[in-house]
């Protein structure tokens, strides 16, 4: 009789837990996330629906089309400032992939004095209000006298992508192997050579990931250039914003759109040479 009244009471107990397991479980953490995403990306989804809409004005839909998809491409200057935004992004980007990755390695490799000061002070642009920067660059290029240009531009934007490019180069630096190197030194490697064949492949794809962070960001700014920007010389966001203090018109709803996608298909592709890199270094 015992062992009968433990059997049955072993399989009410599985009969309840499979009943528990099959009843849905109301989760706040999981109605809390899909509140913040769809606060976050409403007005997006918002943004793309009247992108497409004929009428001019945002406030009424008046069927489906794609004219100001065709007209943004036919803007002069929208085109305009698309290439000095680009001209900018990408010298940028290139000078601080240069320094960047040098003083990554720098500061990861070698001991000199007020290392961690600098160390400090290289990472300091990423927590200094962008208003802050383009005072200073601005006071900067006054003091010396330089005239205002989209080569000015360039070096405000190098001060903030050159962190950006060295703190993702760092981390994925922290989790190499240092005897890499030496044993490369062992074998009749000049530090040179041991830096460009067997150092370099390594931290290649956490350059790249940066330089794709960076290039979006420059791309994205508008305060620093908008401070340090000479006369002829128009950016994208200074476009932009230049267009919307009359109101925002379908073109501008557009060229929003196709700058996410622009931005989010960087990133995507950020991510996945960043995963490729952990997943090929844990081989």
């Amino acid at each position: 009789m015992t062992g009968q009244l433990k059997h049955q009471e072993e399989d009410i107990t599985i009969d309840m837990l499979s009943k528990s397991q099959d009843k849905p479980q109301f989760s706040w953490q999981a109605l809390f996330s899909l509140l913040m995403f769809f606060y976050m990306y409403l007005p997006i989804l918002v943004l793309t629906f009247y992108s497409f809409n004929e009428s001019a004005y945002s406030a009424g839909w008046e069927g489906f089309s794609l004219k100001w998809y065709v007209r943004l491409f036919q803007d002069v200057r929208i085109l305009r400032a698309l290439q000095d935004s680009l001209t900018v992004a990408v010298v940028a980007v290139a000078i601080s992939a240069v320094l960047g990755t040098l003083m990554a390695v720098g500061l990861a490799r070698y001991r000199f004095p007020g290392k961690n000061l600098y160390r400090g002070v290289s990472y300091l642009p990423l927590i200094i209000p962008d208003i802050a920067i383009a005072v200073a660059t601005l006071v900067f290029l006054a003091v010396i006298s330089l005239p205002l240009s989209v080569w000015t531009i360039v070096a405000a934007h190098t001060v903030f992508c050159l962190s950006y490019v060295a703190i993702v180069v760092a981390s994925r630096l922290s989790g190499l192997d240092p005897h890499l190197e030496e044993a490369a030194l062992d074998l009749g490697a000049t530090p040179t050579q041991a830096f460009i064949k067997v150092l370099l492949p390594e931290l290649m794809p956490a350059v790249i990931a940066g330089c794709l962070l960076a290039f979006v960001l420059s791309m994205d700014d508008f305060l620093i250039a908008s401070f340090t920007a000479g006369a002829g010389a128009n950016t994208l966001p200074m476009e932009i914003f230049s267009r919307i203090r009359t109101g925002v018109k379908p073109d501008i709803n557009a060229l929003s759109v196709m700058l996410i996608l622009a931005s989010g298909a960087v990133a995507f592709i950020a991510e996945t040479i960043r995963y490729k890199g952990e997943q090929q270094r844990f081989k």
